[in-house]
């Protein structure tokens, strides 16, 4: 498990929704470890669970296939690269500076082709009829007019009730339960930690600076909804203000976070290493990593594994349905924003990505080599404008 993910951590650039493509691609075409309903049904329910969505549909996977063990090792394979890289950067933040722009677009290009793959896709198995495609515009519509954490758990909400009122429900043939090796006790444990930490360490913060770290980067992972690009906002308000980190080293951060590879969230090793109050360097980096994930990891293991017998009742069927196709919708938006609008500037970028849309939808190239390609592309065509 951490072989496989390690490889994903080294090569998954684009951020969170990218990262559901390239875990689709590697678990339910390339080694079919799930089923595509499956997959989209540990999608569907972290994107209830606070915290960084890829970084959660990673550790269900892992939790599936291998216990708690294997969700340890799926979060440690795809977090390492990304997070040792940030706190290199932290090392050396004045020497890599500003470098690497024209590289960062052409991942950023690349992103749009392996999200445009995802969701056509998803929408063929998820939303392949009248019903559920108008409940996938319908949550798209809807993300898109409400575009903050609420109008994406509204459109997940309304297409599990739509779907549990409207839609019949599905045959569950198609695939087999998913084996969460993980007794009730052990997942009940893990939601009263869950609890325990959030209202104990706020507490405690006064008590040492490292607490009140553990504390602000816990309470980030904790409660905040929609991944990496989310968290970033209240990141800088728990450490620029009370003087932990200046605004340039944040920001030179965010940029280098940017062109890595793996969850957005490792952007909390940079500040970890980077901050000047002890504990800094390689203990804070450790610190405040462990603190962004720990929400995430005792809610996957302790949500996950109630999840299997509630979803063999028919009605929870249908309402799997519906929330299913909402997903697909949520996906389409995320495709347009941030994606879309972040990436596509001008006729060169829209072309570099349908090439990279062609090279993994009908050539079926890798996407690691396909992400490699764009980035050599999008500097390119940016040396060549300079020129």
């Amino acid at each position: 498990m951490f072989a496989a993910f390690l490889r994903l951590g080294c090569t998954s650039f684009g951020g969170p929704v990218a990262h559901l493509g390239y875990f689709r691609t590697e678990f339910v075409e390339r080694r079919q470890w799930l089923t595509e309903s499956s997959y989209a049904e540990m999608v569907a329910l972290c994107q209830f669970l606070p915290g960084p969505a890829s970084s959660q549909v990673g550790m269900a996977i892992g939790l599936s296939q291998a216990g708690i063990t294997g969700m340890i090792g799926a979060w440690a394979g795809f977090t390492l690269p990304s997070a040792a890289a940030m706190t290199a950067f932290a090392y050396g933040v004045d020497a890599l500076g500003g470098l690497g722009d024209p590289w960062l677009h052409g991942l950023k290009v690349a992103a749009v082709a392996v999200v445009a793959q995802a969701v056509w896709a998803m929408a063929r198995t998820l939303a392949p009829d009248r019903p559920r495609a108008t409940v996938a515009v319908g949550a798209a519509l809807l993300a898109l007019f409400v575009p903050t954490a609420w109008g994406q758990i509204a459109g997940i909400v309304a297409g599990g009730a739509i779907g549990a009122l409207w839609l019949a429900a599905p045959s569950r043939s198609a695939g087999a339960p998913l084996p969460f090796a993980v007794h009730r006790g052990a997942a009940v444990a893990c939601l009263a930690a869950f609890v325990a930490l959030l209202v104990l360490l706020p507490l405690l913060r006064h008590t040492s600076h490292a607490v009140a770290l553990a504390d602000s980067f816990y309470r980030t992972g904790a409660l905040v909804f929609g991944g990496g690009h989310v968290m970033l906002p209240l990141l800088q308000s728990q450490v620029i203000a009370p003087g932990w980190i200046s605004s340039n080293l944040f920001l030179a951060g965010y940029g280098a976070a940017q062109a890595i590879p793996g969850p957005l969230s490792t952007f909390a090793a940079y500040l970890g290493a980077a901050m000047t109050p002890e504990p800094r360097g390689l203990a804070g980096a450790a610190l405040c990593l462990a603190a962004i994930f720990l929400p995430s990891g005792l809610l996957v293991a302790g949500v996950l594994p109630f999840w299997e017998t509630v979803r063999e009742r028919r009605a929870v069927q249908a309402a799997l349905a519906g929330i299913n196709a909402a997903v697909v919708g949520l996906l389409l938006t995320a495709l347009y924003n941030p994606v879309w609008t972040g990436s596509i500037a001008r006729p060169a970028d829209f072309g570099l990505a349908v090439t990279a849309f062609l090279l993994l939808q009908v050539w079926r190239l890798p996407p690691w080599l396909v992400v490699l390609l764009s980035a050599c592309a999008g500097a390119a065509l940016a040396y060549g404008r300079l020129a």
